[in-house]
């Protein structure tokens, strides 16, 4: 048995997967906040599979971790994750001897590019691209997650497509993630609302100017991120997850149709048949934390499931 996490700013996702690859136990609860808390997270959440979900705790072989923030690559040293509260966090060595078996940290986009490549056949090669908060991309081929040369492959958010655009907390001008990204949207909105998003979508179904504008970046920009991953990866397929994803078919039929703008403008586009290679992960699905549990098994030589 091998457990993924996905510990989110607010929730955390624990799987127990079994040796023919399906979900044996999930389960979520709250993530906590600060070192101590994520680390108590980390704990629980492996605990609980056993104690609600009706795991065998004692046949887990690997436990894998996907969380937000920086890797430092052949460790399991979290840094920068913001909305954890968490600045710097080993945590293999916080919790690797507390579970008693191997454990593995991935950033938590990568992770759940590795669970949408299973999920959509583990085969070929595909990018995820992650629209939530921010935006970022995870690349996988043949089950090889492609993390570059420090780790900064897939960062598609910060290329700049718009140089007089919306300013971008990275500090350029016109970013993917400041065109697209949920937080970016929700600030330039202005309005309380509980899915901002979706606020401006309604909004703008309602006929109202800034929220069409803001409705159309947003398009423009995730049609931007499918074009760069196409055209520097070539992957087969462009798998959208996220929150902001949860739009479904509105999200769906917007970027279509900046892709489809693009194919009647230029017949090398028209060629790359973007609209056929982008696809929604379906909803609820575990993605993140399905992957994590892949680096976790990585870590166990006797029971790995996928190279990377």
């Amino acid at each position: 048995m091998k457990v993924g996490l996905d510990v989110g700013g607010t929730k955390t996702d624990a799987v127990a997967v079994d040796d023919s690859g399906a979900i044996a136990g999930r389960v979520r609860l709250a993530t906590g906040w600060g070192p101590d808390a994520v680390t108590g997270t980390v704990l629980d959440a492996v605990s609980a599979l056993g104690r609600e979900a009706g795991v065998d705790v004692s046949a887990i072989c690997s436990v894998g971790i996907g969380i937000p923030g920086q890797i430092e690559p052949g460790t399991g040293r979290v840094v920068h994750a913001v909305n954890l509260g968490v600045e710097e966090l080993d945590l293999v060595a916080a919790t690797q001897s507390r579970l008693g078996v191997p454990v593995g940290v991935e950033n938590d986009v990568k992770a759940a590019a590795l669970g949408a490549f299973a999920l959509h056949g583990g085969s070929g090669s595909m990018a995820y691209l992650n629209l939530g908060t921010g935006i970022a991309a995870g690349i996988v081929s043949e089950g090889v997650l492609w993390r570059g040369a420090r780790g900064t492959a897939g960062e598609v958010g910060h290329i700049s497509v718009d140089p007089n655009g919306p300013l971008c907390r990275c500090g350029q001008r016109g970013c993917i993630e400041a065109l697209a990204g949920g937080g970016s949207i929700a600030e330039r909105w202005g309005h309380a609302a509980a899915l901002p998003v979706r606020d401006v979508f309604d909004a703008a179904d309602a006929g109202d100017a800034r929220a069409r504008e803001l409705r159309a970046g947003l398009a423009r920009g995730v049609a931007a991120a499918v074009r760069v991953l196409v055209l520097t990866a070539d992957v087969d397929a462009v798998v959208l997850g996220g929150g902001v994803t949860a739009l479904g078919p509105r999200l769906m039929a917007d970027v279509a149709a900046e892709l489809a703008a693009s194919a009647e403008a230029s017949p090398f586009m028209r060629s790359l048949r973007l609209q056929e290679r982008v696809e929604l992960l379906p909803a609820g699905s575990p993605a993140a934390a399905l992957g994590a549990a892949l680096i976790g098994a990585a870590r166990d030589p006797e029971g790995a499931l996928t190279r990377g």
